[in-house]
């Protein structure tokens, strides 16, 4: 099991030992078991293409799932901020005051979601770490699906109250420790994920909320994967399980569906005053750029007057999942295509496929640990509404070719 710098177990710092010594024996070591990572420059191309190192290659790494990220009317609304008014935003929305468009972007989010009010910050992880500790505290329960994101899992470790992790999607394990805890004190919070990003598997978040009711629990969802995509009108998992109104708090990223940056948590008005006073994230941060809000603003709009935009998402993904059963690879039964886990197992020859798919002219993601349980590395791949035939294709028969017969 690989030892992470500060996790539970691991080594103090060798006193007298030069820091670079010591980190360099760490990255060694992460040499060894294949999972170092690397950046290297990249440029986005429109029509789900990236160009690295000279080479254009078909983008199934990101999660620009509706191809707004390089759409020029989000680019013409960012620059006309930056013309009128410059970057940066100053200060901390408590200290400078909040721009227009700050409140703009909140109003319109939480409409298209139906939700009271929204709050926004700066990132999917700042919104969880700083939502969670102000809404849950020393002598709450907390009850975490045990694949949770790592915001996630953080944010329920920094509020101090006492944590449950239950098995993945595992209803009746849920409800088991509900029961046990029932004569207990404290607030109960239910924290799950609308769709999950390693497996591509959704939560049934209407048996969620008949679970939550009975024991009298509150749910924050992390939907970071679903607005904008799920749903008759892209408003999320609430909107495909038909629970809408029924979630407490549900927490929405910008820089997925919408292409740009940032996040958002929306609830009732008293969640976002509430937020707005005790979330750290907000309250000790820059506000971010007026000109990124006004690309997610403007990338709204477009994710609501351009339903054909999921149509083709939801047509493509149809496509990669109907292919994948072909090659003889199972993807998740209650998934929806544009996020799928191919699991290889070892962390190096996932590294390896990956390596000879992108000589292929496919960038595909080969996520391994701390990203996803030991042993269980995998080829994630994310589907685009701008995906090609073609593109769906060809990755199609090159992972039918690459992957090993056991992988699934």
């Amino acid at each position: 099991m690989t030892v992470e710098r500060g996790s539970p177990g691991g080594t103090a710092v060798g006193k007298g030992i030069p820091l670079d010594e010591e980190l360099g024996s760490l990255l060694a070591r992460l040499d060894a078991e294949e999972l170092r990572r690397s950046d290297r420059p990249m440029r986005r191309l429109p029509g789900a293409l990236v160009q690295i190192e000279g080479r254009r290659l078909a983008d199934f790494s990101s999660n620009d799932y509706l191809g707004l990220a390089t759409d020029t009317r989000t680019a013409k609304a960012a620059a006309d901020v930056l013309e009128r008014e410059g970057v940066g935003a100053g200060a901390a929305r408590l200290i400078s005051g909040t721009h227009p468009v700050h409140l703009a972007l909140e109003g319109a989010l939480a409409a298209f979601v139906r939700a009271p009010a929204a709050l926004l910050l700066g990132s999917g992880y700042a919104a969880n770490l700083g939502a969670l500790p102000a809404l849950a505290g020393p002598g709450d329960l907390l009850y975490s699906d045990e694949l949770n994101h790592a915001s996630l899992i953080d944010g329920c470790r920094l509020s101090r109250a006492t944590v449950r992790i239950f098995p993945h999607r595992d209803l009746s394990a849920l409800d088991r420790r509900l029961g046990e805890d029932r004569d207990l004190p404290g607030a109960r919070w239910i924290v799950v994920e609308g769709i999950y990003s390693m497996e591509g598997d959704l939560f049934p978040l209407d048996a969620l909320v008949e679970t939550a009711r009975e024991y009298g629990a509150r749910i924050y969802l992390d939907d970071a994967h679903g607005v904008g995509v799920l749903g008759e009108g892209g408003r999320g998992t609430p909107e495909l399980y038909g629970v809408e109104g029924e979630v407490d708090v549900v927490m929405g990223t910008l820089g997925k569906a919408f292409g740009a940056a940032g996040a958002f948590v929306a609830g009732s008005a008293a969640l976002r005053e509430w937020l707005l006073n005790r979330a750290r994230p907000f309250v000790f941060s820059t506000a971010p750029p007026p000109a990124v809000a006004a690309a997610a603003l403007a990338a709204l709009e477009i994710v609501e007057a351009e339903p054909e935009r999921r149509a083709r998402l939801v047509a493509n993904a149809r496509r990669f999942r109907q292919g994948l059963a072909e090659v003889g690879r199972s993807v998740p039964a209650q998934g929806t295509g544009h996020i799928t886990g191919l699991r290889v197992g070892d962390a190096g020859e996932t590294l390896r496929i990956a390596h000879d798919l992108e000589a292929r002219g496919y960038l595909v993601g080969a996520v391994r640990p701390p990203s996803v349980p030991a042993e269980t590395s995998r080829l994630r791949v994310g589907v685009s509404s701008e995906h090609t035939t073609g593109q769906l294709d060809g990755l199609l028969r090159a992972l039918g070719e690459l992957l090993p017969p056991a992988a699934g």
